[in-house]
């Protein structure tokens, strides 16, 4: 039996306020190796069922979370390429003509 998009609709409705119900004030912070404390640097830290929350370095007060499921989309994504970024001088791939 398939989900009709209403039931997948109420279920990821579901599971993302489930997510942002739990309580992450114990959580540990990761970011890549490397990087120094003043630095800007994305955060993220592994929630229970796979799940994962994400915050900036330098707002700790804005923290995003994604479900397992949107989480490894992301990261299988971001492997392939799908998130690469056009060369340009903002972000150092051209230098300025």
């Amino acid at each position: 039996m398939t989900e009709t998009e209403a039931e997948i609709k109420a279920r990821k409705e579901r599971e993302r306020d489930e997510l942002y119900a739990l309580d992450i004030s114990g959580v540990e912070w990761h970011c890549a190796p490397g990087t120094e404390e003043h630095e800007e640097r994305v955060e993220i830290a592994y929630l229970p069922g796979g799940a994962v929350a994400m915050r900036s370095s330098l707002d700790h007060g804005t923290v995003l979370r994604y479900t397992e499921a949107e989480w490894t989309a992301f990261v299988l994504g971001a492997r392939d390429g799908e998130f690469d970024l056009e060369p340009s001088e903002r972000n150092g791939g051209l230098a300025a003509q």
